[in-house]
């Protein structure tokens, strides 16, 4: 039976490497979970076929794997995927210091980015086992749980062909892009997750080229909007669109 229950955690301002730390030991457990889960059933599947076992053994149950939602904030810092290339980051050591900004390499997908205060960023840690295994349509319902709360606010956001992420004007010179995505996922457990940007400081973002793309405007709801926004309400409404498109019961 898929279990959908799902552990909300609110981690606020924290440094990066320790929220990819606690990612990593979550994201580990599950993994384990269902390699054990894999064995045991092999291990099983075997001696039941043993004459001596015939009609003996009851049904193989498997260990449950654990969900969790995470949302959190992280200081300055610039992540670049496996997938990207340095020299988009267009800062030297001493460029960083003087940005009090922070760079590492990580192993989710995707080029670089930034994250920083005033910035919802999400690390759903699933077993997509539970859910659905398509690693497709999960980036395109986490895309569509930002859509829908940005139209919550009057917004009307899309996704842009070939790419991955929430933008507005995909269509037209005028595309910004307003959330980004990268993931990591082994035995269908996922990690790392998506960036949205509601009173984010977007000067940060012209010391990169934002996921590889030099041509497009990056944005944040307060730009668009003119106005700061209140990030704790815009982390309910997210959190309550990810929970309806996947299905989820949030746990505390």
């Amino acid at each position: 039976m898929k279990n959908k229950k799902v552990f909300f955690q609110d981690w606020g301002l924290i440094d990066y490497q320790q929220a990819w730390d606690k990612q990593e030991e979550l994201f580990a457990a599950s993994v384990k979970t269902k390699l054990n889960n894999r064995n045991s059933e092999l291990a099983y599947e075997a001696a039941a076929k043993t004459p001596v076992a015939a009609g003996s053994f009851e049904p193989f149950e498997p260990s449950e794997t654990f969900n969790y939602l995470v949302f959190c904030e992280h200081p300055h810092v610039y992540t670049l995927g496996k997938s990207g290339k340095p020299e988009h980051l267009l800062l030297d050591e001493n460029g960083l210091k003087e940005k009090q900004a922070v760079y590492y390499s990580i192993n989710r997908g995707g080029d670089i980015t930034y994250h920083g205060p005033g910035q919802i960023v999400s690390y759903p840690i699933l077993d997509l086992d539970n859910f659905f295994t398509d690693i497709h349509l999960y980036l395109r319902t986490l895309e569509e749980a930002v859509i829908l709360t940005l139209a919550d606010y009057g917004l009307k956001a899309g996704r842009y062909p070939g790419y991955t992420g929430v933008w507005f004007d995909a269509d037209n010179e005028n595309a910004r892009k307003i959330c980004a995505m990268g993931v990591r996922c082994s035995r269908w457990v996922t990690m790392h997750g998506l960036a949205f940007n509601v009173n984010t400081d977007l000067d940060y973002f012209n010391n990169i080229v934002p996921c590889g793309i030099d041509d497009k405007a990056v944005t944040s709801m307060q730009k668009e909007l003119g106005r700061e926004v209140d990030i704790n309400e815009v982390k309910e409404i997210l959190k309550h669109h990810i929970s309806v498109l996947f299905d989820m019961e949030i746990l505390r």
